[in-house]
């Protein structure tokens, strides 16, 4: 499991990445079981995921932050990466982000697209 912690913070909302091999949804379902062990991701507000299954089969978790799920499911079709999931994490500070939160969620995943390939 590779995690990014502290990759954004906006209006007291602090948001944080994580990802790892998963080829199933049992895979997924341990993936965020795994996750949430730590207790601060077990205590966010938000764990949105994402995982494109190598028989092509989109898999998606908003956990309440609509529309998460599937900005995170696009860029994994865009950069081609299947098999793989990717859960960005928000604690919410209080403020409403309105569509800024989309773009932290895409910033989220470049962040861990780029920590990835190095």
């Amino acid at each position: 499991m590779r995690q990014l912690t502290g990759v954004i913070s906006d209006r007291g909302s602090k948001y944080a990445v994580s990802g790892g091999p998963a080829a199933s949804r049992e895979a997924v379902e341990l993936f965020l079981k795994v996750l949430k062990k730590d207790k601060k991701f077990a205590r966010a507000t938000h764990n949105s995921w994402a995982v494109l299954l190598s028989d092509g089969t989109p898999l998606k978790g908003d956990d309440g932050e609509s529309g998460a799920g599937m900005v995170i499911l696009r860029m994994l079709e865009r950069e081609g990466l299947k098999d793989h999931v990717i859960v960005v994490t928000r604690w919410y500070g209080g403020k409403h982000l309105g569509g800024d939160r989309f773009r932290h969620v895409q910033d989220c995943v470049h962040a861990y697209l780029a920590d990835r390939a190095s």
